[in-house]
């Protein structure tokens, strides 16, 4: 089965075609249908047994060397004679390789020796030399050293002699006006004529100071303006020669779809969506995989993608877990190269609170409290009007809501019924006098009675909504995590957090630097289930009218 020259590997048991699936996957949100499962189980024990090449997954304690975890693919497809297969890929290089016998092709292979890549790649590396030559000559670095000192002293100089000419008025001033009423009117003239003959000859003495300092430097500035011309033509051609290389680049990665059409990322992008290609823009998995479909008349059936390896410290990544393919690169290009195909329908496009109702926990003439269920925005969405928002302001139409809760979440969440509430209510939620938990259930044992993650966040420009660790550019996120039972392998905690950053709790159980251990039902960081298993349960805080505090708890809803 793993001949050195195979691409598509037979499914040979899967006889009853009528059990395939009719829809091809939705990439970016699926449940990953039993054949992928297969496939990707054989891609596993591949990886674990070829010894054709090496790749630090991380896997290897043992190794030092740098760690890459990798997203592998599979698609099920079907050929012309009706029989049923897969193809597999990766992500980006492998192996420090684009090309591997048991994988599918890239969709252009830029690190070709022949390739135009790679001799112009060549290039600029010679201009990258020649500048850290003439950046590293110890003459130039001299001459910087000298300019930059002689411009010191030249400033602390003329500065000086500006302070003596201040001075030097000064005292003519005293001398004229001291003279004014002492002198005879003649007497007084001819002061006044040698005092504006001292005040030229400063001047020009001063001049004369400035242009020898000023010839100075500029004799030194010349000498060192012949190394940085040079590099500053050298890196003018580089920036050209880049941005052409990488135009003519984008131009070779050119996609089909089952509609027979082709377009390249110079198209999709540029011309399409006005944005650059990101990098890495079709290195996926995912597209390499409907490529050599097309290209082959293979029939594409269904895909899913998988992580292999150590998770980046930024991410969170399980080992052999599934994931949907990434959006800020695969989605303008998969949008292209699914067209004609039977695509499962977006999921995101459907309205989650379809006939579900809204309950009141509390209400007063100022506040209420809504018990939202699971799977329901909390305001409007891009696609989606129906939400908490939406249904209230139909009753209130002044009302707004003081927080948010994740759609996947259910549980208390707080409206004020005009502007002025929700601004009393707000400032309570920034001074972080409001007391919050929510009830959760882990999977997996988390053997701690208590912590308080710190792990600072940001959203994942190539991936939204998803949030990243980011101790560079992200923001302050604390929570405070109680262990209540473990059981069947599963961990009950309550979360208190206190902070509020998107997918905070999500974020802060999954990452390997929190608890290492995903909310049951996390979609986004773990594994789908029936439904999040994240609760607002208990809400405490101060009436915004009546100064009384006011707490309200649920009971758990799993």
């Amino acid at each position: 089965m793993f001949s050195n020259k195979s691409k598509f590997i037979s499914l040979a048991s899967i006889s009853n075609k009528a059990e395939l699936p009719v829809l091809f996957t939705f990439p970016f949100y699926y449940e990953v249908d039993s054949l992928c499962r297969k496939a990707a189980e054989i891609v596993q024990h591949y990886l674990v047994n070829q010894k054709h090449w090496y790749h630090n997954f991380g896997l290897d304690p043992e190794d030092k060397s740098l760690v890459i975890g990798k997203m592998f693919g599979v698609l099920i497809v079907c050929k012309e004679d009706g029989e049923v297969g897969f193809l597999a890929s990766y992500s980006g290089k492998l192996g420090e390789s684009n090309k591997h016998d048991f994988f599918v092709p890239p969709v252009y292979d830029m690190l070709s020796e022949e390739g135009f890549f790679k001799l112009e790649e060549e290039n600029l590396n010679k201009i990258n030399r020649e500048i850290e030559v003439l950046e590293c000559d110890e003459y130039c670095i001299e001459l910087q050293k000298l300019y930059i000192l002689e411009k010191t002293n030249t400033d602390l100089a003329l500065k000086q002699r500006r302070d003596e000419l201040k001075l030097f008025k000064k005292e003519r001033q005293i001398k004229r006006s001291t003279a004014e009423d002492s002198l005879s009117i003649d007497d007084f003239e001819k002061l006044k004529e040698q005092l504006k003959e001292e005040s030229l000859k400063q001047q020009f003495f001063f001049k004369l100071f400035v242009l020898e300092k000023e010839k100075h430097l500029n004799g030194i500035k010349a000498k060192l303006d012949v190394f940085l011309n040079r590099i500053l033509e050298l890196k003018q051609e580089r920036k050209q020669r880049s941005n052409a290389l990488q135009h003519k680049l984008f131009e070779q990665y050119q996609f089909c779809n089952a509609q027979g059409q082709n377009k390249s990322l110079n198209t999709i992008f540029t011309q399409e969506l006005n944005v650059l290609p990101p990098a890495g823009a079709g290195e996926c998995a995912a597209p390499k995989l409907l490529q050599y479909a097309y290209l082959n008349n293979y029939d594409p059936i269904a895909m899913a993608e998988f992580w292999w390896g150590q998770s980046p410290k930024s991410e969170i990544r399980k080992h052999k877990e599934f994931y949907p393919a990434c959006r800020s690169k695969c989605e303008p290009i998969l949008g292209h190269m699914l067209k004609g195909l039977n695509v499962q329908p977006n999921p995101m496009l459907e309205n989650p609170a379809e006939g579900k109702e809204l309950s009141i926990f509390f209400e007063d003439e100022y506040l209420l409290l809504v018990n939202k269920p699971a799977e329901f925005l909390s305001v409007p969405g891009k696609n989606i009007l129906d939400s908490v928002q939406y249904r209230i302001q139909q009753k209130y139409p002044d009302s707004l809501l003081v927080h948010r809760l994740d759609q996947s979440t259910s549980g208390l969440l707080l409206v004020a019924k005009n502007k002025e509430i929700h601004k009393e209510l707000q400032a309570q939620f920034l001074k972080r006098t409001v007391q919050k938990r929510y009830l959760a259930v882990l999977v997996g044992e988390v053997l701690l009675n208590e912590a308080l993650i710190e792990l600072p966040l940001r959203v994942d420009l190539d991936n939204r909504p998803h949030q990243l660790v980011c101790y560079t550019y992200g923001k302050s996120a604390k929570t405070k995590c109680e262990v209540i039972s473990i059981n069947n392998g599963e961990t009950k905690v309550y979360f208190y957090p206190i902070t509020g950053r998107t997918h905070q709790l999500r974020v802060h159980a999954a990452h390997p630097d929190g608890l290492n251990a995903a909310i049951k039902g996390d979609d986004l960081y773990g594994n789908k289930s029936d439904r999040l298993y994240l609760q607002a349960q208990y809400l405490e805080l101060t009436h915004p009218i009546y100064k009384t505090r006011l707490k309200f708890e649920l009971e758990p809803d799993f």
